[in-house]
Parts: structure tokens; C-alpha cells; sequence
């Protein structure tokens, strides 16, 4: 016999059987949300946020958050809290919450979309034909101001197979009558090698993102005459970009965001049906354009949220149609400083876009905020979509996000919320009533005014730049590009006070050698001053201010020796609440007399004779502010 041979058959029957359905934990006894709940209660009551008196389900709620929409975001999300799965629909059918193709946004994945703005008209074509070489399929092309110029676009696109490779034309920098003009070059490039029927393009007429942007404009009407002339000939072609870009860019929420959008596409149907066209002609002359941020599932779910929303619109209208969405990584999240870390959150941006469903996707250089972008950081922003396509695969699944408690919780919040402020906007008379009559401008400030203090007191930290600053940081230099036009929504960027502050600590050094410093008179060893000397250390970087400070002392002596060889009259006290009852007064005196002009402490506790406090939470800019004013000389 050979023994190296088994019974199938007799091990079979001593197996046990395969069930027929696999459910997974169901050896376990099932989780109760009470239960969980009881657990978070002792962990935040042991980190010390959370009294011992404090009821059940107190440490939960220290664990949400409030979204500028006024959201509460909780730590946990189970069945109970989601809408109904059914309320999505599926992919390429109303409401087209996960989707507006049943087969995702396309075959190989979304459309790869790159920005141009190049005055150039040989280094442009260069670089447009470079990215389509490399991975981009449609290319977002700047015109006018700073731009390629009218005359130069088919110099620009030559080679360009505008069959296979759409151009999206923005014209936003320049008047409304360069915009016009660009389209009907475009248009007379079909002729010229490509059939009508076959040529794909977005013109980007947008009158009501001219309002957002500068304040004027034309009425939302100048679009109809070229919208029927495309509609009857070139069936490939979208005429109108609804741009929420000026919104979000001046600090809006996501809803506030969504509802401007719904409002502007409104108003564009309006006239185009109002003009002749049907409704499903008319709506497919529009292309929506959305901010992509750090922040990946506000990002998804305003996606999904926005085709929701539009297919209620059309549905009102007639028939429940798909909304064309552009996601672009928001100019508004990008910093100056520490710029490679932008690199980060276009990442990041890319895959909340990707993920949420939007057709295009555009990522921008990480250098896209110091200027014109190089052929090297190009490179990087579209590499960044390949990766996300083709090595992370994220295309190859339709609406991943679609079942998650969250983010469908997330979805409905944000269309409810949106549809609110829409609502809002068509009672003042429309979008562009809206936007004259400063309602939108009102609004969209309330809000910014909340991510103003988040970014001052850094509870929204910008790494880089508000968190870890570097001040050895290599400058990166670039060609600067000509100033956005103004009189519209202002542009907020977080970023910019600290960079401001940054820059001014720059021509300290170049003018006297030596940067802004403020002194650590930290008390005690090592182990007592450590923590809250990095916290100062790490504000003070923020705007630019080097911070040698005493290291290990045992006197107040030593601490105002140390302070005098330093060469300034800022110093910060840092060390634990028990060392500052013990030292902290006698510390002041001392500095005091050394000639310090302002002493602030690092922490919360009260000591007399401080001018102040740095404390998490605490207005960061106001700090380094008030530092900037002792060291120049005020008081």
C-alpha cells in the first residue's frame, strides 16, 4: 500500500461540513452601541477630558466635531444612522448618487485633466503635448491675461488630436469678450482636420463665475447664441461651465458650495430652454466644476451629493438626468511655504475626486501657488492621477464609498443642506441678484470668518506652515503670474498670514543677518520644560521667529543671564504648572530687569506679571504678532 496516498473519501467524512452561508463573528455575541459607548467613557475620563461625574456618553460627544454646515460629525456610524441604501439608486439611473454612467466615469478611468496657463505659445504647445504623451487626456487651457493669447491657440494646439483629446478653455482672467473670442477660434479649429460631429471641447462660458469673480459681467443670456449654434452642430461640444470655484475660494462650506452651483445651473437652463432647446440638450451644454480638498470624505460626498441634487433639478424639469462633474484640487488648500507638501494633499484630493465619481480630475502642481508651474511639478500632479488610476486601481470599482454609514449620513446632510441654500438664493431673485445683492458675499462670510479663527488658533493645522514650520527651508522661486481679477468674493487662503509673517522674518535676515527671535526661559530640567518649549518653539517657527532658549536651570539668575546673551526682548516661560508656582515670579523679575519687554507663558496657568499666554487654542497670529510689534520697537 502506499501510504503516501490518502483517502479522500474518509477524510471527507470526517469533516465537518461547509455551511452554506458565511457569517462572519458569529461565534460572538453581538456589540451594543451602549457597550462601546461605555468603553469611549473610560478612555477620554483616563486622558483627563473627561470628569469622573460626567454622564454616560459624555466621552462620545467629546469625540464629535461640527462641520462649517453645522454637521455634528460623530466617531461612529452603524445602520441606524444612514438613509435608506435604496435613496442612491444605482449607478447611471436617478438619482445617480453613485454615478452617471452604469459603467463608472469611463473605460480606463476618469478623464485626467491637466492646467495650462502659458503665454508662450511654443513652450505651451510643448508642454500640452508632453502631458498628452504622459498619461493626460484633456488639457484645461488658460486664455487672455497671462495666458495663451486668442491669436496663438492654433499655434497652442497644433498637433493636438481634438477628436480624442478635449480642450477646456478658461477664459476667467480676461473679459467676457476674450472668452467669446477663444470659443470661436476653438470651433474654427474643427475644419481645419477634424469633423464637427467628432471635435470635443468645453468653451467656458461662464457669466455668473465673471460675477463671483469680479463683480460684473453679462447676463446669464450671452450664453444662448453660442449654446444653439453648438447644440446644432457640435453634438461633442459643452458650451457652459457652472464654476463653483469663486465660492469655495472665498471660504465657503460644502453646502453653500452645492447650492451656488444648483443655482447658477439653474439659471443657465433657464435660458437655454427658454431659447428653444429641449431640456436634455440644453443640460448637456453644461459641465459643473467642484473644489477637491484634504479633506477626502467631504470631498466624496459632495460629489455624490451634487448629482443628487441636479438630478432633482432636471427631474423637476421633466426627466432625472446626470450631472458632467470637474474636481479640481482646491487653489484655496495650497501653501507657499513647505510647498512639497502640497504634493500630499493633491493626493489626497485626487482620490476623494476620484472616489466620489467625477468624471475629470484635476490635480494641481504643488508649486501652483508660488507661480508658474514647472515642467517637474507638472509631471508629478499628473503621475499623481496614473498612480490613483492605474496602479491603486480606484476607476476599477464604481462608487466605492457607496455603504458607508458615513458617508451616505454625510451625502444626505449635504444635499438637504445645499437645496436650503439654493432655495435661499432663488427667493432673492436668482444667482446673479444674489451675487449683486451681496447675499452670497454674506453668507460665504460667516463661514470664512470660522475658518479664519481655525486657522489663527491652528485647531485646522496647515503642515508646513501653521504646524512643524522649517525655517531652513529652501525658497523655491517662480515666475509670478499676473494678479487675479478683483471687485468679486474675496480669496481666502489659510495659508497667507503665516506666510506673510514668514516673508517679513525673510527681510529680517536679509537685511540684518539674523532673524526674529524670542528667547525660552525654560525653568527646571530637562524633563519639566521639555513638552511646552516645543509647543512654543513650533508657534514662534509658524511666523518665522528662531527661539534659542536658557536649557536646564536651577535659578532665575541663570534664566536671566542666558536671556541677556540671547539679543532680544521676547521671552517665553516654559515649563510644568508645579515649576511655575515654585519659580515663575521670581523668573519675571528677573527678566524684567535683564530688559525684557514683553514675557509670555507657554501654558495656561496665571502668573503675575505675563503678557500673555501660549496655550493650544490660543490665537497663534495674534502671538506672533504681538511678538513682531515688541521686536520692532512697540509695546
Amino acid at each position: 500500500m502506499n501510504t503516501s496516498q490518502v483517502d479522500s473519501d474518509a477524510l471527507d467524512a470526517g469533516a465537518p461540513s461547509e455551511p452554506e452561508e458565511l457569517a462572519l463573528a458569529a461565534e460572538f455575541p453581538p456589540a451594543q452601541r451602549a457597550q462601546w459607548s461605555a468603553l469611549v467613557d473610560q478612555v477620554v475620563r483616563k486622558a483627563g477630558r473627561l470628569p469622573s461625574d460626567a454622564p454616560a456618553g459624555a466621552g462620545v460627544e467629546r469625540l464629535e466635531r461640527t462641520t462649517p454646515d453645522g454637521f455634528r460629525v460623530r466617531p461612529l456610524y452603524t445602520a441606524a444612522d444612514a438613509p435608506d441604501p435604496a435613496s442612491a439608486g444605482v449607478p447611471g439611473a436617478a438619482p445617480f448618487v453613485r454615478g452617471g454612467r452604469s459603467g463608472g466615469p469611463a473605460p480606463d478611468g476618469w478623464d485626467v485633466r491637466q492646467r495650462h496657463a502659458e503665454p508662450d505659445p511654443a513652450a505651451a504647445r510643448a508642454a500640452v503635448l508632453a502631458d498628452l504623451e504622459n498619461g493626460v487626456t484633456s488639457i484645461w487651457l488658460g486664455v487672455g491675461t497671462g495666458a495663451t493669447a486668442v491669436a496663438d491657440l492654433p499655434a497652442v494646439l497644433e498637433g493636438v488630436h481634438l477628436d480624442m483629446a478635449p480642450v477646456v478653455l478658461d477664459a476667467s482672467a480676461d473679459s467676457a469678450d476674450t472668452e467669446l473670442a477663444a470659443a470661436e477660434a476653438l470651433l474654427a479649429q474643427a475644419p481645419g482636420g477634424v469633423a464637427p460631429a467628432d471635435l470635443r471641447a468645453t468653451l467656458g462660458l461662464d457669466p455668473v463665475g465673471r460675477r463671483a469673480r469680479t463683480g460684473a459681467g453679462p447676463d446669464v443670456d450671452a450664453v444662448v447664441p453660442l449654446a444653439r449654434r453648438v447644440a446644432e452642430g457640435f453634438p461633442l461640444v459643452r458650451t457652459v461651465v457652472v464654476d463653483a470655484l469663486p465660492v469655495h475660494g472665498a471660504g465657503s462650506s460644502d453646502a453653500q458650495e452645492l447650492g451656488f452651483s444648483l443655482a447658477a445651473g439653474v439659471a443657465y437652463l433657464r435660458a437655454l430652454t427658454g431659447a428653444g432647446l429641449d431640456l436634455a440638450t440644453a443640460a448637456g451644454q453644461l459641465e459643473f466644476r467642484y473644489a477637491a480638498t484634504a479633506e477626502q470624505f467631504p470631498t466624496i460626498a459632495k460629489l455624490r451629493a451634487a448629482r443628487r441634487l441636479w438630478s432633482r433639478v432636471t427631474e423637476a424639469c421633466g426627466t432625472a438626468l446626470p450631472q458632467f462633474q470637474h474636481a479640481v484640487s482646491a487653489p484655496s488648500m495650497l501653501t507657499r511655504r513647505d510647498a512639497h507638501g502640497n504634493l500630499l494633499r493633491g493626493t489626497v484630493a485626487g482620490f476623494g475626486a476620484g472616489v466620489g465619481g467625477a468624471d475629470a480630475v484635476t490635480v494641481a502642481p504643488f508649486d501652483a501657488a508660488l507661480g508658474a508651474s514647472e515642467p517637474f511639478s507638472r509631471r508629478i500632479a499628473r503621475n499623481t492621477q496614473s498612480l490613483l488610476v492605474q496602479e491603486s486601481h480606484l476607476a476599477r470599482v464604481i462608487d466605492p464609498a457607496g455603504g458607508s454609514w458615513f458617508v451616505e449620513s454625510l451625502t444626505a446632510e449635504l444635499a438637504a443642506a445645499a437645496w436650503a441654500f439654493f432655495q435661499e438664493i432663488e427667493a432673492a431673485g436668482g444667482v446673479l441678484a444674489a451675487l449683486d445683492s451681496g447675499l452670497v458675499a454674506e453668507r460665504v462670510a460667516a463661514v470664512r470668518e470660522g475658518r479664519e479663527r481655525a486657522a489663527a488658533r491652528r485647531s485646522a493645522s496647515i503642515t508646513g506652515v501653521s504646524e512643524f514650520a522649517d525655517l531652513a527651508e529652501p525658497a523655491l522661486a517662480r515666475r509670478p503670474l499676473p494678479e487675479p481679477p478683483a471687485g468679486g468674493l474675496p480669496r481666502f487662503r489659510p495659508a497667507e498670514p503665516y506666510e506673510a509673517y514668514r516673508d517679513r522674518s525673510d527681510a529680517v535676515l536679509a537685511e540684518t543677518g539674523a532673524r526674529p527671535r524670542a528667547f525660552l526661559a525654560t525653568l527646571g530640567p530637562l524633563s519639566a520644560y521639555t513638552a511646552r518649549a516645543g509647543f512654543a518653539r513650533n508657534l514662534m517657527a509658524a511666523g518665522g521667529i528662531e527661539t534659542p532658549e536658557a536649557g536646564p536651570t536651577q535659578t532665575a539668575q541663570e534664566v536671566a543671564t542666558a536671556f541677556t546673551e540671547a539679543g532680544t526682548p521676547v521671552a517665553v516661560l516654559c515649563s510644568t504648572d508645579a515649576l511655575y508656582a515654585e519659580r515663575a515670579a521670581e523668573a519675571v523679575t528677573a527678566l524684567r530687569e535683564a530688559g525684557a519687554r514683553q514675557v509670555l507663558l507657554a501654558g495656561s496657568a496665571e502668573v503675575a506679571g505675563v503678557d500673555g499666554h501660549l496655550a493650544a487654542g490660543c490665537d497663534a497670529l495674534a502671538v506672533i504678532g504681538s511678538v513682531y510689534t515688541t521686536l520692532e520697537g512697540g509695546s
